[in-house]
């Protein structure tokens, strides 16, 4: 990995894409933790015959796939970390 990028080059915008993904990342998992009761109820509904909601699981796992992934790359992004090039 290669050294950090100076102060100087990181722009404010950034920063503020960067604080707004972790937000979200952190609302997902704080809406995942409230809504935990849910998930037996919505297993047996789909145990019962609503194949529906056999996708719950899978949608959620996207949506926390896709903006925690997007949120790790624009934090590596803003601390300057890349691979190193061959």
């Amino acid at each position: 990995m290669s050294a950090p990028s100076s102060p100087a080059r990181r722009s404010p915008r950034a920063l503020i894409v960067t604080l707004a993904l972790g937000a979200a990342s952190a609302a997902l998992y704080l809406l995942l933790y409230l809504s935990s009761d849910m998930l037996p109820e919505l297993s047996a509904t789909a145990r019962r015959g609503e194949t529906l909601y056999a996708l719950v699981p899978l949608v959620v796992a996207m949506v926390f796939c896709v903006v925690h992934g997007a949120f790790t790359g624009q934090f590596c992004a803003f601390l300057g970390l890349r691979a190193k090039k061959k």
